[in-house]
């Protein structure tokens, strides 16, 4: 794939132009329509609903290493956007094989009507092995994808628009995804035969900032015995204590964390001071080890997938993850006094901190899963288990 064109036997409806002018040809499905982003794979064989509307992908094209996608539908219990009609996530989906009926009692809809209506484009019929190739040689590419039934596409005009886009790299995407106001959040986890239900807890409030969050990880503080309060990412520190809370929770969310540190940062190291327990995730993560002095780093290839193996230094044990990030924390900046927690044993990278001193931790994967291994739900309890201590000083 040097630049060349990669046919499908079908006419083609549906393209995707990298920067650097390779163009991969193949049928569409989903939205009409154009849309820009940068291309990653995902390695997951399993859960393309809640991948697909986690706002974390937010500007980026997902390419499927599992070549059966769609065969179990789509529902209206699979989406992690918290606005169920906003399109908050992905803005296109690369996949090997034509997209089946669906096969579970589950599902309500047809893989190609749902991305109709969410407006994402599709793109099938593409050898989805020689894209993630590319992407382990050069990184993740800048690119535009396109689907028009008519076939007809002018790649030169793509290819302009996929090099001249500026790519996630400083760019702030949580204040395009972050709730617009202050609400409180009611909803537990799915349960079999029953779905989801309402709880009021009152053990601990957690003021929950939303860089972009997942549905999953509310449920799962609602279930830990948690008052959930969701706040916009600009929302400042003083706001936050004026909730009265008993811990202050992170989240995932997508583009550059030193973009959107410009406003999270003050507000965290404010935090921090104030003594609260602090824990986040992906993005809350990354925001975290800028506010205790650490860096951040753009990845060739990123984390995106339901099988990555961490150690956690805490417990000795090794944990199978949910990961979704294309940036991460330099763990050589982490200044005297945080604690690498867990790495990587794909390529080592950091992926937990936390703070010697203060009831303060965060890790780069999703422990809520969803979709993805439950490994790592005792991180919830960690917190839990922080709160009650420092309510009980």
């Amino acid at each position: 794939m040097n630049s060349a064109d990669v046919w499908t036997t079908a006419p083609a409806t549906a393209v995707l132009v990298l920067s650097d002018g390779t163009t991969i040809k193949g049928q569409g499905l989903g939205a009409t329509g154009t849309a820009t982003g940068e291309v990653c794979f995902n390695t997951a064989m399993t859960g393309y609903q809640e991948i697909m509307t986690d706002p974390s992908y937010a500007g980026q094209i997902i390419t499927f290493t599992f070549p059966h996608i769609g065969n179990t539908g789509a529902n209206d219990e699979d989406v992690e956007t918290v606005d169920m009609s906003a399109v908050q996530g992905a803005c296109g989906m690369i996949i090997r094989a034509d997209v089946t009926n669906p096969s579970n009692y589950r599902a309500l809809q047809h893989l190609d009507k749902w991305l109709k209506d969410r407006g994402i484009i599709g793109l099938c019929g593409v050898d989805t092995r020689a894209l993630t190739a590319l992407i382990r040689d050069k990184g993740m590419p800048n690119a535009v994808i396109s689907h028009n039934e008519t076939g007809s596409f002018d790649v030169d005009a793509l290819k302009k628009q996929a090099s001249d886009w500026a790519g996630l790299e400083g760019a702030d995407l949580a204040k395009d995804v972050t709730t617009k106001s202050t609400y409180e959040w009611k909803e537990t986890v799915w349960q079999w035969d029953e779905g989801f239900a309402d709880k009021q807890n009152d053990a601990f409030h957690v003021v929950a900032v939303d860089f972009g969050v997942k549905r999953n990880i509310l449920r799962l503080l609602v279930n830990a015995g948690c008052k959930v309060t969701v706040v916009p990412a600009s929302t400042s520190a003083e706001e936050i204590l004026a909730h009265k809370p008993d811990g202050v929770f992170l989240s995932n969310g997508p583009g550059d964390p030193a973009a959107t540190g410009i406003y999270a940062v003050p507000m965290v190291q404010q935090l921090v001071k104030n003594g609260l327990p602090i824990f986040g995730i992906c993005l809350g993560h990354q925001i975290l080890a800028l506010a205790l002095g650490g860096k951040t780093q753009k990845m060739h290839q990123g984390h995106h997938g339901a099988n990555h193996p961490v150690h956690d230094h805490t417990t000795g044990k090794v944990e199978i993850t949910s990961m979704n990030h294309g940036f991460a924390v330099d763990a050589q900046t982490l200044p005297e006094g945080i604690e690498e927690t867990h790495v990587s044993l794909f390529d080592g990278t950091n992926c937990g901190l936390q703070m010697k001193s203060a009831p303060v931790f965060s890790v780069q994967h999703h422990p809520e899963a969803s979709p993805g291994p439950q490994d790592s739900h005792y991180l919830f309890d960690r917190f839990i288990e922080n709160m009650r201590q420092h309510k009980a000083r």
